[in-house]
């Protein structure tokens, strides 16, 4: 498909966003289609879960239904060339296995922010079973320091450690893996590229109170895979993401009476 429109204008590459819908807007779907956007991409992507929740925090999650899920990503995709999948919030075994079918039809990087441990809230689903679906598609995983450990069975306390369950998983799922230094303390942030080639580091003064922003997640595998789309090596387009990110860290919004966003 060619990268321009009828007209001669370059068009924008779109990226598949696949991830639960978080009414106030701070994260999921509506923040990660926000972010492919203002980064040069265009959105296209599906709902893979609804849920209850608020600044405040998050009553509940409902998996939308697995074939209904698949139906939507095969027809899309028989059409729309995607350059880059986000994957966030899955909400069920059966809907990995879904999207998982479906990426078969597409041979673009995907980038999963695993929410099996959100900052807020929890995962509810098999997360083991999840990981074995989507294994053959990914190229990034970008857990949280709780995400990792669930993620690798291992102790994560520290960046060391943190390294080491990266690398465990990195082989495990044969993909490259983020490690995000947001709540592993000291005076700056680190996140660890983890890939085949060995290791990229990616360092940023620490912001205070910012572990507490909400959507930093979403908003950083939102970031990376709009610029692998836009055709950025994978260490470039991780440390493009930690910029945006922190920068919105540094200046949050505050939608409503709970935690700030980074959007």
């Amino acid at each position: 498909m060619s990268a321009y429109r009828a007209s001669g204008k370059p068009q924008r590459p779109d990226v598949l966003v696949c991830a639960g819908l978080d009414p106030s807007g701070g994260a999921g779907l509506i923040a990660d289609t926000r972010v492919v956007a203002q980064l040069g991409g265009r959105p296209v992507g599906v709902v893979t879960a609804l849920t209850i929740q608020n600044t405040t925090g998050v009553l509940g999650t409902h998996a939308c239904d697995a074939e209904v899920v698949g139906q939507q990503l095969t027809f899309l995709m028989t059409d729309v060339e995607v350059r880059a999948v986000k994957l966030g919030m899955i909400g069920s075994t059966e809907v990995a296995k879904a999207i998982a079918n479906a990426l078969h039809l597409t041979n673009a990087p995907v980038v999963w922010d695993p929410i099996a441990a959100p900052s807020r809230g929890s995962g509810d689903y098999a997360i083991a079973e999840a990981l074995v679906a989507l294994k053959p598609h990914l190229a990034l995983v970008t857990p949280n320091a709780r995400e990792l450990a669930v993620l690798s069975n291992r102790a994560v306390d520290d960046l060391a450690s943190a390294e080491a369950a990266a690398r465990a998983l990195a082989d495990q799922l044969d993909c490259a893996v983020l490690v995000k230094g947001g709540h592993l303390g000291g005076d700056d942030s680190v996140d660890v590229l983890i890939h085949a080639g060995g290791r990229e580091e990616f360092r940023a003064p620490r912001v205070q109170n910012g572990e507490h922003v909400h959507g930093t997640g979403c908003a950083l595998a939102s970031a990376i895979a709009t610029e692998l789309a836009l055709g950025k090596g994978l260490a470039d387009a991780c440390r493009i993401a930690k910029d945006f990110v922190l920068e919105r860290v540094s200046d949050p919004q505050t939608p409503g009476r709970g935690s700030p966003a980074v959007l």
